[in-house]
């Protein structure tokens, strides 16, 4: 027996938001980021100033900000639109992941450092990766939230 697969009164509009996800998500490497503000400290950042150890949140008084990233010592990302927070991936944002993902850990067992500076020859690689996230959450958040009611037909 077949499962159910329910049809959608408004089946065009589920249709084109899916083709808009597909474009925003099978593109995230090539569209333009999200213009973030990028707080150096009135310095030129060049090369190795872009290497990253340990992303956090900003924060404000006591709270954590999450409209503000900490790169490192010599780059704060800022702007960051808490919308972005909503589209999760397996549990948590997708923002996040970045952060937990792209920071430099050792291995215990092994002992065999993971950095994600040597995982591409562009310094600004992963700043340029969570602008762009940014711009896929802001994006994705946006099409999930102006579909219309499923209403759904036999």
């Amino acid at each position: 027996m077949l499962p159910r697969i329910p049809y959608a009164g408004d089946f065009w509009a589920f249709s084109k938001a899916g083709r808009e996800l597909a474009h925003w998500h099978l593109n995230y490497e090539t569209i333009e980021p999200y213009n973030l503000t990028e707080w150096t400290n009135n310095l030129f950042l060049e090369g190795n100033d872009y290497k990253v150890q340990k992303m956090k949140f900003g924060k404000d008084k006591k709270e954590t900000d999450q409209t503000v990233i900490i790169y490192n010592s010599k780059l704060t990302l800022s702007g960051i639109p808490i919308e972005a927070y909503d589209y999760i991936v397996n549990g948590k944002s997708a923002i996040e992941w970045i952060m937990d993902r792209y920071q430099l850990k050792k291995d215990k067992a092994s002992g065999i450092i993971n950095d994600p500076n040597d995982w591409s020859d562009d310094p600004r690689y992963i700043v340029d990766l969570i602008k762009r996230v940014v711009r896929v959450s802001v994006e994705t958040v946006a099409i999930v939230e102006a579909l219309p009611v499923l209403n759904e037909k036999n």
